[in-house]
């Protein structure tokens, strides 16, 4: 098995491509143990960036990730998010505070805000760079961030230190490569790809399965696989359950064709205009 390819952060880190998400873990649905096993064994995988956030679950997903990483942290880049009400100067502290004490961990990997409310961004980026001042956050981002977000963000004094943009971008969501992907990829910021396979929804289309038939894989790595196959982009799929954590990582080996994306073009045509960012 060969080594998950990384993409540098603007700071110059390697992170790996592919992660693992927990959005709707630890919702109190009986599958616990699955979900902490197939956290661990993604870390066993090479599959070390994790991603959570306080609003998960109310904090019990960062709970569970706090469990499964316990006696790895320095193995996992961590990711987490703090909520819009939160994101003033000093709550944003707090809400961060609360996080770490959840994941039982003294760093934060990669903070981000989880999507634009009504604090000022001047509030929440002193927030963050005093997290970093003292050591609780390594890197900071942002989530849900169209282009006009990015580049009031960009515009202010500090604001060129953001380090990802967290958004929703799958086959069925090509929106942001007409500006805000490649807009992030000049300027060397992260893209992370949420929903990277539309919670399952896209999976019984007959051209994913026709190009995964040809290459012996599953619907679901033909979608990461396409994914991954951008520059600059990484993404964090949610397996709650180790053999769906395999399955997801044996899309890294798998080589879309020019004829494989020009068939999938067809089926889902990339954007001719600008649109509005989507979210779930």
């Amino acid at each position: 098995m060969a080594d998950v390819p990384t993409l540098r952060l603007p700071s110059g880190e390697s992170v790996p491509v592919l992660g693992q998400g927990t959005w709707m873990m630890a919702e109190g649905n009986g599958r616990r143990a699955d979900e902490i096993a197939a956290l661990r064994l993604g870390l066993d995988l090479g599959l070390t960036l994790v991603d959570t956030a306080e609003m998960y679950a109310d904090g019990a997903s960062e709970t569970l990730v706090g469990e499964a990483i316990a006696g790895r942290r320095d193995e996992v880049f961590l990711v987490s998010k703090v909520l819009p009400s939160n994101a003033g100067r000093a709550a944003a502290i707090r809400a961060c505070e609360r996080s770490l004490a959840r994941l039982r961990t003294d760093r934060i990997d990669l903070y981000l805000l989880h999507w634009r409310g009504g604090t000022p961004l001047s509030e929440t980026l002193a927030a963050f760079e005093t997290l970093a001042r003292d050591g609780k956050i390594r890197h900071w981002g942002v989530s849900n961030f169209d282009p006009d977000d990015m580049a009031e963000l960009e515009g202010l004094p500090g604001g060129d230190a953001v380090a990802a943009n967290q958004v929703l971008y799958n086959l069925t969501r090509r929106g942001i490569e007409f500006d805000l992907l490649p807009g992030c990829r000049e300027r060397g910021i992260a893209v992370m790809a949420y929903s990277p396979i539309e919670q399952g929804r896209m999976l019984r289309h007959p051209a994913l399965a026709k190009v995964a038939a040809r290459h012996g894989a599953t619907p679901a790595q033909v979608g990461l696989a396409w994914v991954l196959r951008q520059d600059g982009v990484m993404a964090i799929p949610k397996a709650g359950r180790p053999e769906h954590v395999r399955e997801n990582r044996a899309a890294l080996d798998l080589r879309l064709t020019a004829d494989d994306l020009a068939e999938l073009d067809r089926a889902f045509p990339p954007p001719a205009r600008p649109q509005p960012l989507e979210m779930l």
